[in-house]
């Protein structure tokens, strides 16, 4: 199952003709390609997928999606892997 984060984009810069960030997930910070959402400034939410933003969301989709990743989190903890996720696809 491929799955994208939303995370904090905290800052932006062109590094050898590439825009780059510093986007937070809760705790961690990682560095994240932003190509693909020219649009994007610090502040916004982004959706990353292996080191790319995808898309830009809202506080508040990214608010749904950190629940729906915890709720995913919770079930694996009680189901397992799989049965979580198949658990989490039904809804």
């Amino acid at each position: 199952m491929c799955l994208a984060v939303p995370g904090k984009i905290l800052t932006k810069e062109n590094i050898g003709g590439v825009e780059v960030g510093q986007v937070q997930f809760g705790a961690i910070t990682r560095q994240v390609a932003l190509g693909f959402v020219p649009e994007a400034e610090v502040g916004d939410y982004v959706m990353v997928h292996v080191g790319f933003a995808i898309s830009r969301v809202d506080a508040e989709e990214a608010q749904r999606t950190y629940e729906l990743l915890e709720q995913l989190g919770a079930l694996e903890e009680e189901l397992g892997p799989e049965e979580a996720v198949a658990a989490f696809l039904k809804n």
